[in-house]
């Protein structure tokens, strides 16, 4: 008797060890800047909300290493309960000239699945040597009054593919300077590019595990900001061309904004259809991917920014501008699509159909990338390459199916 109560109170006593399936959100949002010359990452707001979009699965590792992590851990006993990686267009920001003198700042969410206990809040910004950078600490209490309450926009939205796994990748597709009479256009896009995803592989084979979702935000003018052209447009994210004074680089300063518009719907992976017929377009891995949507090449480059936001993949094209200040040659770079040979074993070394071809990441010599071409390098080229294809398949694996220590 006395053995079988030591063992039912051996289980209970780990109970609160076993995974939970996540059912609310915790939301921060922070402000990533310099402070006294040094990056610097400072707390703006924690806001919490019933729903979670994220994955179900796996929730204490990270796929991809990325440019910086959020990790939370159980403050009494360190275990950490929820780990995701991101990049941020801040950090690219610094690699721009006189980027560590300017007083310029920008905003980034992270949302993660609500603690039942007392959690450590970490986050971590890593440098193109993938040291960290900076990082920030926060210690939730459920106790806490301070987390305000949201609740979750209500915004008009279709739901454009359903998922039938029980650990659905969640995408919310956004609309940026669509006014309310052109919501039939944005929906309308937004299936061309769902058509589009679904017709690649890997996402054709996995089509049971991608939720869709189009989330109209209405916008009082129509089209988009194009400050080389003088036209500044009253939008939902305030996105603009010229980003970093390149013509071609479409980003949102009001990734707030953009995530409270996508908490509509919980949902984890967002992409944004810019009204627009230049072209241009960003994407940033588990941030957000912006694409114009009215131009030629639209379903290829929306694929191509995906590829970045949700795959974490590297552009594979290069200049012959040596002077880009990106990656350095003397680390191996986290994307899993190029590589300076530094760590060349842990990339795509034996996967089928794949070579070694210089020129990449921006840079014509030193480092490598997997195919001549591939969706990550051209408009024009139909697919991703194996090696992309291997490491999106990764990924969908790991949103969707336990995976083993």
């Amino acid at each position: 008797m006395t053995r079988i109560f030591t063992l039912l109170t051996l289980l209970v006593s780990a109970l609160p060890m076993l995974a939970q399936t996540p059912d609310s959100t915790l939301r921060l949002d922070y402000v990533l800047g310099i402070s006294d010359g040094r990056p610097a990452v400072m707390l703006h707001e924690v806001s919490k909300l019933d729903g979670w979009g994220g994955r179900t699965v796996n929730l204490d590792r990270a796929p991809l290493q990325g440019n910086g992590q959020v990790v939370v851990t159980d403050q009494a006993t360190g275990r950490i309960l929820y780990r995701s990686p991101f990049s941020t267009l801040y950090q690219e920001w610094l690699h721009l000239p006189g980027a560590d003198s300017a007083t310029v700042s920008f905003e980034h969410t992270v949302e993660v699945p609500l603690p039942e206990c007392d959690a450590v809040v970490k986050l971590l910004l890593f440098d193109n040597r993938r040291d960290t950078l900076a990082t920030h600490t926060y210690l939730y209490s459920p106790a806490e009054i301070l987390v305000r309450e949201r609740k979750r926009p209500r915004l008009p939205h279709r739901v454009l593919h359903a998922s039938a796994h029980p650990s659905p990748i969640s995408v919310a597709i956004l609309a940026e300077g669509y006014r309310e009479d052109e919501a039939d256009t944005f929906y309308a896009d937004a299936q061309a590019f769902v058509d589009e995803l679904l017709s690649y592989e890997p996402f054709c084979h996995y089509t049971d595990r991608l939720q869709l979702t189009a989330i109209a935000t209405p916008s009082v003018d129509s089209g988009v900001s194009s400050p080389q052209s003088g036209r500044w447009l009253d939008t939902p994210f305030g996105s603009h061309f010229d980003t970093f004074h390149m013509d071609r680089y479409l980003t949102s300063p009001r990734v707030w904004d953009m995530h409270t518009a996508a908490d509509a719907v919980p949902t984890a992976h967002i992409i944004v259809l810019a009204n627009t017929d230049q072209y241009g377009g960003g994407g940033i891995y588990n941030n957000y991917a912006l694409t114009a949507a009215h131009v030629p090449f639209f379903r290829p480059v929306a694929i191509h920014e995906f590829g970045h936001s949700f795959g974490g993949l590297a552009d594979e094209y290069f200049y012959d501008d040596e002077m880009d200040g990106t990656y350095a040659l003397d680390a191996e770079p986290w994307e899993p699509n190029i590589t300076t040979l530094v760590d060349f074993a842990s990339k795509w070394e034996g996967t089928p159909d794949t070579g070694l071809f210089e020129g990449g990441g921006y840079r014509s010599k030193g480092i490598y990338r997997p195919a001549y071409n591939c969706r990550m390098r051209t408009n024009e080229y139909p697919a991703f390459c194996p090696a992309c294809r291997a490491s999106l398949e990764r990924t969908i694996l790991f949103l969707t199916e336990p995976v083993g220590e």
